[in-house]
């Protein structure tokens, strides 16, 4: 069992996933930094000084001057805020990975494929390689 499990891990997929999960990770933070520490401060100030992540709904009726205090005193909040920072990160990551995928197909050349297929000298159809009768015209064909 432990032999099997040693070629699993080992296996090139699998090192190759967890390469790129460890490199999600590390964009995902900086993704996020982009977004709360260099996109939104901008925003916000354009639109009237507003700190997004400090954006929220307190539930409890009492009123609190900003998210770090409503957290402190326990209050169930809805922070839409945070929730709009996060929905901006989610759509720049997706836009990067869009941009990844597409430089990579790009990239990527086609496979070259087998020929398995020759023409009819009689009537220029395609016919399979050891065909030895036409199948369009029946014109009787030398061996491919």
């Amino acid at each position: 069992m432990f032999k099997e499990f040693k070629e699993f891990i080992a296996r090139g997929s699998m090192v190759d996933m967890a390469v790129g999960i460890i490199l999600g990770m590390a964009f995902g933070k900086i993704v996020t930094s982009l977004v709360n520490d260099i996109l939104m401060p901008p925003v916000g100030r354009v639109l009237g000084k507003v700190d997004f992540s400090n954006l929220f709904v307190n539930l409890s009726g009492t009123h609190y001057a900003s998210l770090a205090d409503a957290k402190k005193a326990g209050a169930a909040t809805l922070n839409y805020g945070l929730f709009l920072n996060t929905v901006i990160e989610f759509i720049l990551v997706a836009f990067c990975m869009f941009l990844v995928v597409k430089l990579t197909n790009r990239l990527r050349r086609p496979a070259a494929q087998p020929v398995t297929t020759r023409d009819c000298p009689y009537c220029k159809m395609a016919i399979p390689l050891a065909a030895l009768r036409c199948p369009h015209c029946t014109s009787e064909l030398k061996a491919g």
